[in-house]
């Protein structure tokens, strides 16, 4: 058994134990207030004055009140931790998706359908990264996604007809009509860690990569030489390399690139640009998976929580994704619903959703076949894509 293994397992066995103590201890009296309900989010930015803080705090059944507390999503495991460890856990934590695997392999986190919450109606693609060895450790109520952002007057004005991207070989056509019709190309994020590899994965799945054999695989190198050929060729900017997307995106929003690769949060933004957006395309043609993008809600381990307090805080989260309220949940944070019907009322009411819905259901969890090891998977990705952009 590797050690790897060897930890899933004991966290298991201490998830589980965690799972009977909160249900096992009656009405028993914790360290905490019997009646406040601390609920952890990665959103500081949403203050306390916010809709997303009246929403949450909404959801307390009677008797109760939410505590609510935003982390910087770097933070909020690291806090978790230590609250575990000090079995002064709040009693509901979100984490950021390609967390999901870590998070339980330390522990950290419960069997949300055994602590009584309706898990069924979900998008399995979605929902896969809470899913570890067959249990359930949280919900994703809905998920972002990346897609290929274009300007139409730019590509007007180069000759260029968005529908005839199909592939890579179109794509670099197109970009580089851009380029020639006096425009610049394209901006994306590359930036080191995580947020770099969440977007080189649809290259890298476009060219028929596997997470289980990604570092040295023909398909990584052929992303790797996709993206950095642009900027050797001047295509796309050398400051794709410290890039995040915000930064992508603000080089977008001058009007000066034809193309962003970018995520499904901006959207409305383009819309009001009157930018728009077609799926990024596989090597050799069809649509590349794009990974899912969210937070789960999680329950994290305690070892004290009394059963009507369990209670309340399933009921909490049950109002979170209840009904309307999923489609508010989603639309608070600008993600599309981890349930068919509640993402067809969001393009009802927004069709601006419309050529994301198809992108957001044949998205991949970037943990759900490969679990912990992505960590490892992730920074060598990362550490290759840095080499790459430099070199060129």
């Amino acid at each position: 058994m590797t050690n790897s293994t060897t930890r899933r397992v004991l966290a298991c066995m201490v998830a589980a134990a965690a799972v009977v103590s909160l249900t096992a201890c009656g009405n028993s009296s914790s360290a905490k207030d019997d009646k406040t309900i601390e609920f952890w989010d990665p959103y500081p930015q949403k203050t306390a004055d916010s809709t997303w803080q009246a929403f949450v705090e909404k959801c307390a059944p009677d008797g109760y009140t939410v505590k609510r507390v935003g982390y910087a999503q770097s933070d909020l495991l690291n806090n978790l931790t230590t609250a575990v460890k000090a079995n002064n856990a709040p009693e509901i934590a979100l984490i950021d998706n390609p967390k999901m695997p870590t998070a339980v392999d330390a522990g950290l986190v419960t069997d949300i359908k055994a602590a009584g919450v309706d898990v069924s109606g979900y998008d399995e693609n979605i929902e896969g990264p809470g899913v570890v060895d067959g249990v359930q450790y949280g919900i994703s109520y809905g998920s972002n996604a990346l897609g290929l952002y274009y300007n139409p007057t730019v590509l007007e004005k180069a000759g260029v007809d968005p529908a005839s991207i199909t592939d890579w070989d179109s794509l670099n056509t197109a970009i580089e009509k851009v380029v020639n019709a006096g425009f610049k190309g394209i901006t994306f994020a590359g930036i080191s860690g995580e947020e770099g590899t969440f977007q080189f994965l649809p290259w890298f799945w476009g060219a028929g990569g596997k997470l289980t054999d990604a570092a040295g695989s023909t398909a990584e190198q052929d992303a790797l030489n996709l993206v950095s050929g642009w900027v050797q060729k001047g295509w796309a900017p050398k400051s794709v390399a410290t890039d995040n997307q915000s930064a992508a995106w603000d080089l977008f929003l001058t009007g000066e690139y034809g193309f962003s690769e970018n995520g499904s949060w901006q959207a409305e933004s383009a819309a009001e640009e009157g930018y728009e957006m077609i799926p990024i395309p596989s090597k050799d043609g069809g649509v590349a998976p794009v990974p899912t993008g969210g937070e789960f809600i999680t329950i994290p381990t305690q070892k004290d929580m009394g059963k009507d307090k369990l209670a309340a805080t399933v009921k909490v989260i049950e109002c979170l994704v209840d009904g309307d309220n999923l489609k508010s949940l989603n639309d608070e944070m600008v993600y599309l619903a981890a349930k068919s019907d509640v993402r067809a009322e969001q393009v009802k009411e927004n069709e601006v959703w419309k050529p994301w819905v198809e992108i957001v259901e044949n998205a991949s969890g970037r943990t759900t076949d490969v679990g912990l090891d992505y960590e490892d998977i992730s920074a060598k990705l990362s550490e290759d894509l840095q080499a790459a952009l430099n070199k060129a």
